[in-house]
């Protein structure tokens, strides 16, 4: 039986905000102010990151709307470049692109419920034991059908997008503390050319992950050609916005000395303005709204990897659907992978390794824009070509910052493009081998 049920723009929209609205936004900051302490530095990188997520997005609609097939930049690097470029960014989604966010929305969601049992020397366990079995309690209820997803999606981020405006709509209205971390001295030109701003960029860069999410689902979304742009393009201005806000409050709240280098920056300035008694709610809150970027990095990650396995001899075991044409052995191992990295990475190294495969994975996927002819009946970005330079030599610019700041992490990540290769090559073997196999028995 095929499935029939479309999703509307709002809920492709959905998508987007909850995979873009998850840990970054309210983590990095403490990351970013131990090199860039000016105000409107700070706001320049969300910025920023809002520019080359809507740059992203128009080039993506197009993209999508040229190809007309789930599976986001597999699709579009396969056809317009080579196939192990494509793999490679399948691979890449299946490790750490999708299953990652997961892993760290459950690392960071456990950070934020420690309030409720500071006292109970068994906390941990049961937290862990919490975020295993939401992981697999999201598997289970995205593996029947399309409208069923849509359903729990919605209501998840429209939790997730109450909360963000409750917060920034209470940050606007407590007082300003004398000792804030709102600076607009110093020098901004140079804070903004510096290799810590790049870095932090990257962080960034992180926080707005996700405004592609639609893309993966083009074909369960009705009317692709209009819906599809509208829900990119709506869901990244308004996480950009938010994103923006949602700094200022926290600068607004707290000095800079207790923000920076810490990961819950939320906390801190809310506990700073309100107390330790209000800001469980406000841990409790962020702790929920992160169920959203779960659900929705499992529903459209699942979509990339079958999207793979049609093509490739190693993967054909995932590729199995049910009845409503639902991947459900791909959701099931990008939730199996996601619990492996729950129990063994921490939370800002993977961060940083991710992120880093990630933004090279999507300067692939623009270049690709570049070798695929426009058609008549797909979405037109504007300012094209430029948007798209923009973007490739900003992002470039990133990543060549962080592979000498930070090159650990960097190594790490371009280890794992590297067992793709191996794993690309291996299918490819084992592609021939069963056609010669074949060929043989026929002989």
């Amino acid at each position: 039986m095929k499935n029939t049920y479309k999703i509307g723009w709002l809920t492709a929209a959905s998508l987007v905000i909850s995979n873009m609205i998850g840990t970054g936004v309210f983590t990095s900051l403490g990351y970013q102010l131990l090199t860039v302490n000016n105000s409107f530095s700070i706001i320049a990188l969300w910025l920023a990151g809002g520019m080359l997520a809507l740059t992203g997005a128009f080039t993506f609609a197009e993209l999508a709307t040229h190809y007309k097939k789930s599976g986001g930049e597999y699709v579009y690097i396969s056809k317009a470049i080579h196939p192990l470029l494509g793999y490679l960014s399948a691979w890449s989604s299946l490790i750490i692109g999708f299953s990652a966010p997961v892993a760290i929305a459950a690392i960071a969601m456990e950070a934020y419920l420690k309030p409720f049992a500071a006292n109970n020397n068994d906390a941990a366990i049961w937290f862990r034991a919490l975020s295993v079995a939401l992981i697999i309690g999201i598997c289970a209820a995205h593996s029947f059908t399309v409208k069923q997803s849509s359903k729990i999606q919605n209501i998840a981020t429209a939790f997730k997008i109450f909360f963000v405006l409750a917060v920034i709509a209470l940050g606007i209205w407590l007082p300003t503390p004398n000792n804030n971390s709102l600076f607009w001295g110093g020098n901004v030109f140079k804070e903004v050319f510096s290799s810590g701003f790049a870095v932090s960029l990257l962080y960034v860069t992180y926080a707005y992950t996700g405004w592609n999410a639609a893309t993966y689902i083009v074909e369960e979304i009705e009317n692709p050609r209009l819906n599809l742009p509208k829900a990119l393009i709506a869901g990244t201005l308004f996480v950009t916005i938010t994103y923006i806000a949602i700094q200022l409050v926290l600068l607004k709240l707290a000095p800079p000395q207790t923000l920076k280098g810490n990961a819950e920056v939320a906390i801190i300035a809310f506990e700073a303005a309100k107390g330790a008694g209000f800001v469980k709610w406000i841990s409790l809150g962020i702790a929920v709204q992160l169920i959203a970027t779960m659900s929705s990095c499992i529903w459209v990650g699942s979509r990339v990897t079958y999207s793979m396995s049609k093509d490739y001899t190693l993967w054909k075991p995932i590729n199995r659907a049910n009845a409503q044409q639902i991947p459900v052995v791909a959701i099931w191992l990008h939730g199996f992978i996601a619990l492996i990295m729950l129990f063994s990475g921490k939370l800002e190294e993977i961060m940083l390794y991710s992120s880093f495969v990630m933004q090279l994975m999507s300067v692939v996927a623009i270049i690709s824009f570049f070798f695929t002819k426009p058609i008549p009946d797909s979405f037109k970005s504007p300012l094209r070509p430029w948007l798209q330079i923009f973007y490739i030599l900003l992002n470039i610019c990133i990543l060549l910052f962080v592979l000498i700041d930070k090159p650990k992490q960097s190594l790490m990540g371009l280890s794992i493009l590297v067992l793709g290769v191996a794993s690309f090559y291996l299918s490819k073997f084992l592609s021939t081998r069963k056609k010669n196999s074949f060929t043989n028995e026929n002989f």
